[in-house]
C-alpha cells in the first residue's frame, strides 16, 4: 500500500473555478495540481487543486487576490 502524504487541498463548486486556480498557480509558480476530488471531501465539479501543505498560505492569498470562489480549503492525507 503507497504511503499516504499531507497534502492541502481546494475544491470548487464549477469547473471554471478549478481551471482558473491551476492558472494562477502556474503564473504565480506555485507548486500543485488538479485531481479528481477526493470522495471525503464534497466538490460539485468533482475536481479539486492538491498542493503541498507548506504552499497552503501562498495558495490561498493567491486564489483570494484572483476573486476565485471555492468550495473550501482542507488539509489531508492522500497516497
Amino acid at each position: 500500500m503507497p504511503q499516504k502524504k499531507p497534502r492541502f487541498i481546494v475544491t470548487f463548486h464549477t469547473t471554471a473555478e478549478a481551471m482558473a486556480t491551476e492558472k494562477v498557480c502556474r503564473q504565480n509558480r506555485l507548486g500543485g495540481r488538479l485531481i479528481p476530488a477526493p470522495r471525503i471531501l464534497s466538490a460539485d465539479c468533482g475536481i479539486a487543486w492538491s498542493a503541498p501543505p507548506e504552499l497552503r498560505e501562498a495558495t490561498e492569498q493567491a486564489i483570494r487576490q484572483a476573486g476565485i470562489e471555492v468550495a473550501g480549503f482542507h488539509e489531508m492525507a492522500l497516497p
